[in-house]
């Protein structure tokens, strides 16, 4: 019992390899996009990102091919994450997404938190606006559902709704907010300096709170129910293995 649960506890190759791609090859490439294209090429970055996505959680279904109704189940989530975002246009960061793209991660593993999270973004701002914004967007709602599947898998994380909550306003707070910051300050200067980076870190605090509040709402409105059906769908169907 000890030895199983050791192993569903150890990080696969598959989730390092994943870790690998995400942590360096997509900032690489998002730099890239500042740095060498002068972010005029956008779109180009956010379908690089897309197919990064897919890598990782293709290798979820190692030796078998994935069913429909397994894609199906990612697919809605990403769409109820968009839905979410546009409902709620009117209220600005006010905004379901991480708490869905956490819920992703918790249920589906670490690879399918990513794709949620950056498909979410991407799709969303079709209707909101695509710019230089969205890989950053694309890469911190991914990178907020691969770190809580990895955590939930580790154990770190568990399924109650303080323990969600915490982990929603925290992430929130210094994932996305960290990350979308700097993003900020990249996109109107690719030189770096103390005093912007705490212009723009202060600028944006309260924009980040109102997020993380936001998170933490949605987190204890909808997890119980939403991972309780999720679960169940899971153990009917037998869907996307995390081992």
């Amino acid at each position: 019992m000890s030895e199983k649960l050791a192993t569903t506890k150890r990080l696969s190759r598959r989730t390092l390899f994943s870790a690998l791609l995400i942590l360096i090859v997509i900032p690489v490439t998002i730099g890239i996009g500042i740095f060498v294209l002068d972010d005029r090429k956008y779109y180009f970055i956010s379908l690089l990102i897309v197919l990064y996505t897919m890598v990782p959680f293709a290798m979820v279904f190692e030796n078998r091919k994935p069913q429909a109704r397994e894609l199906i189940v990612i697919a809605v989530l990403a769409a109820i994450a968009v839905a979410g975002r546009g409902a709620f246009f009117m209220l600005p960061q006010f905004k379901p997404v991480v708490a869905i793209v956490i819920i992703a991660g918790v249920c589906f593993g670490a690879e399918a938190g990513f794709l949620v999270g950056a498909t979410a973004g991407f799709v969303s701002n079709f209707f909101f606006g695509q710019g230089p914004w969205t890989p950053w967007q694309m890469f911190c709602f991914g990178l907020i559902g691969f770190v809580a599947g990895i955590l939930f898998q580790k154990g770190w994380l568990k399924k109650s709704k303080l323990s969600l909550c915490l982990f929603g306003g925290l992430s929130t707070l210094i994932i996305y907010g960290g990350i979308i910051n700097l993003g900020s300050l990249l996109m109107v200067s690719t030189t770096l300096t103390w005093e912007g980076l705490l212009a723009v870190y202060i600028s944006g605090f309260w924009f980040d709170m109102v997020h993380a509040v936001a998170t933490m709402f949605f987190l204890f409105l909808i997890s119980g129910p939403m991972i309780e059906k999720l679960e169940r769908i899971k153990m009917k169907y037998g869907l996307v293995h995390k081992g």
